[in-house]
């Protein structure tokens, strides 16, 4: 993790963490979260574009004008032994870009199997009937950003109560 990144997750981790926007990275889209200290878990809000040009900022600053985090909580990818995943460099850029727009810590999690978990998740609540509708990328992407935010509430703030 990058130095400066984890700086600003010790900021994140001594200053009380009452909302938490979680956003997994990826080519194409980014997932988003919302999770609070109190329930010390993520629920999905959606996905948004994320093209060559950047991020559709337009929807994320939406969201952080409607929600008011006091953390930003970003993805990780790691490859299954540890090292970097090659949209590392890219998630890196968009962490800086995050913190210089809305002056706000951003923490990283550890985000190997989110996505995995993710679509299996709606795979078994569509074929359980829990779930009507066909399962979307945008869907797998938004829940993917939950599961990072459970995992984030669970290491560093406590009081939590997902399954």
């Amino acid at each position: 993790m990058h130095d400066g990144a984890r700086d600003k997750c010790l900021e994140a981790r001594d200053k009380i963490i009452n909302t938490a926007l979680g956003l997994d990275y990826g080519g194409r889209r980014i997932g988003v979260a919302v999770g609070s200290r109190e329930s010390g878990s993520g629920s999905p809000l959606g996905a948004v574009s994320n093209r060559d040009d950047g991020p559709d900022w337009a929807a994320l600053d939406r969201w952080v004008r409607e929600w008011r985090p006091d953390v930003l909580v970003v993805g990780q990818p790691l490859n299954l032994d540890g090292t970097p995943h090659p949209l590392a460099p890219r998630i890196q850029r968009f962490c800086e870009q995050l913190t210089e727009r809305y002056t706000l810590p951003v923490a990283r999690v550890d985000e190997r199997f989110s996505s995995f978990d993710a679509e299996e998740r709606l795979r078994e609540a569509r074929a359980s009937g829990r779930r009507g509708r066909k399962v979307q990328k945008g869907d797998i992407d938004a829940l993917s950003a939950a599961i990072l935010l459970d995992n984030w509430f669970s290491e560093h703030v406590g009081n939590t109560t997902h399954e």
